[in-house]
């Protein structure tokens, strides 16, 4: 056959077959409606470059496609990262694979979701994530982070929206489908109040899996960083990995034999290993509206993390319109988590009073306060209290967000005056303030 389709120039016959097959695409996502013409036309691109024709269905899943076809396994990872070497002749492959994801990930459609579809939905989305050359549930993990990473957090909170989900959890086999995420936990956070018997059971354990999959993660990068100054008093371990050798070959210099040409020792040292922590007290303040939910999950963890390490004393604070000590559960952030409720308005000042008595050694105490700040009439007040603990010797560490990573709207207003006092809003991923916390201890 002659013509552009199939000529003699493979190079305008690959670009046309990149065209067909991403004119499909933007016809699956934006119209529900199928086109004849294109669809017959991909099918005979797939057919023709060796792709199964399940690449081509909607309702199959990426895992389910991974699962008949092995040899297209590791056909998706870092298949949408940033790249100048696609091979010449692979763009066709290549755009029918990127077309399969993103049709899966976008065309969500409308109407009512199935336990089945959520889940599928969210091995999509992490194939999707793997293309991108990160993490499954790394960008959905940030939904108020915008651009990509919120389009994501909010495909995935309209679906379980749209899920029946009390329906879900009544049923074991449905509820055992789900898997845990930042929106599904939000979404079981605002109707646990509404749960009951089987479904609460469901929904906590699906909380717990989430807490613990979180923790593991945070307790990670906390060990990573450690804590604490060399404590002199306390005499080193004398075995073979605290040597000091430079010190142990200069003290041992006059016992250098220039006849034999070597250096006798009659000494070892050992290097200190022993770390003395100064007991610290950590005040941490969640503002626990709805639109902090992200920061609020990972923070309360993160607090009970803290909690666990030695000589370190934890307050948990949490509030809207009024303030509620949560420190007798901090060990445990799943009961913190049950015992939050999400939504209300925000008052500050409320928390302050909460906190401020809790400070008895000023110079020793960090306060990390987790909000967006928008405080409708008590900005003045907030700010005051805040101020004032500031300037007694505490080290104030206010958060905008922090979350996998990202940015959140926070009050600009309050962001100039923290900026002013020296201390800046922390947002982004929560290495930040894990960062922050581990140099205080230290």
């Amino acid at each position: 056959m002659s013509g552009p389709e199939h000529g003699g120039d493979g190079r305008v016959s690959d670009e046309n077959r990149r065209q067909v097959l991403y004119w499909r695409m933007l016809a699956r996502v934006f119209d529900a409606d199928e086109q004849h013409a294109l669809e017959a036309a991909s099918v005979a691109i797939v057919e023709d470059i060796g792709l199964p024709a399940a690449l081509l269905d909607p309702g199959v899943s990426v895992d389910n496609l991974v699962q008949r076809h092995p040899e297209l396994a590791g056909a998706f990872d870092g298949l949408m990262a940033p790249s100048d070497d696609v091979p010449q002749g692979d763009e066709v492959r290549r755009a029918a694979l990127v077309s399969k994801l993103l049709i899966n990930v976008f065309a969500t459609g409308s109407g009512n979701v199935t336990a089945t579809q959520l889940s599928n939905w969210q091995a999509d989305a992490g194939w999707f994530e793997r293309a991108l050359g990160v993490d499954p549930g790394e960008l959905r993990g940030r939904p108020n982070a915008g651009g990509l990473a919120g389009v994501l957090g909010g495909l995935e909170g309209d679906l379980v929206k749209r899920m029946h989900l009390r329906e879900v959890l009544a049923n074991p086999a449905l509820a055992k489908q789900l898997t845990p995420s930042m929106s599904l936990i939000e979404q079981l956070l605002r109707d646990k109040a509404n749960l009951s018997g089987i479904a609460l059971a469901n929904a906590k354990a699906l909380i717990r899996r989430f807490v613990d999959e979180v923790a593991e993660v945070l307790r990670t990068q906390v060990q990573q960083s450690s804590a604490g100054v060399i404590d002199r008093s306390v005499p080193p371990k004398r075995v073979y990995r605290n040597l000091d050798l430079e010190r142990t070959i200069w003290k041992n210099l006059t016992n250098w034999s220039p006849d034999d040409e070597r250096l006798y020792v009659d000494r070892l040292f050992y290097k200190q290993t022993a770390k003395r922590t100064t007991p610290a007290r950590l005040i941490v303040v969640v503002d626990q509206s709805g639109s902090m939910v992200n920061s609020m999950v990972n923070c309360t963890i993160l607090a009970s993390i803290f909690a666990g390490l030695p000589k370190v004393d934890v307050h948990l604070i949490a509030y809207d319109t009024r303030a509620v000590d949560l420190t007798p559960w901090v060990h445990d952030p799943f009961e913190v988590l049950l015992r939050t409720q999400l939504g209300g308005g925000n008052d500050g000042p409320v928390a302050m009073a909460m906190a401020r008595p809790k400070i008895s050694d000023p110079r020793n105490t960090v306060m990390v306060w987790i909000s967006d700040f928008y405080e409708f009439d008590r900005s003045q007040p907030l700010l005051e209290g805040i101020q004032a603990v500031h300037r007694s010797g505490v080290r104030f560490i206010p958060i905008g967000s922090v979350s996998s990573g990202g940015q959140q709207s926070v009050n600009p207003w309050f962001r100039q005056r923290f900026k002013d006092m020296g201390t800046p809003v922390i947002s982004g991923h929560i290495r930040k303030l894990i960062t922050e916390l581990k140099n205080f201890l230290a």
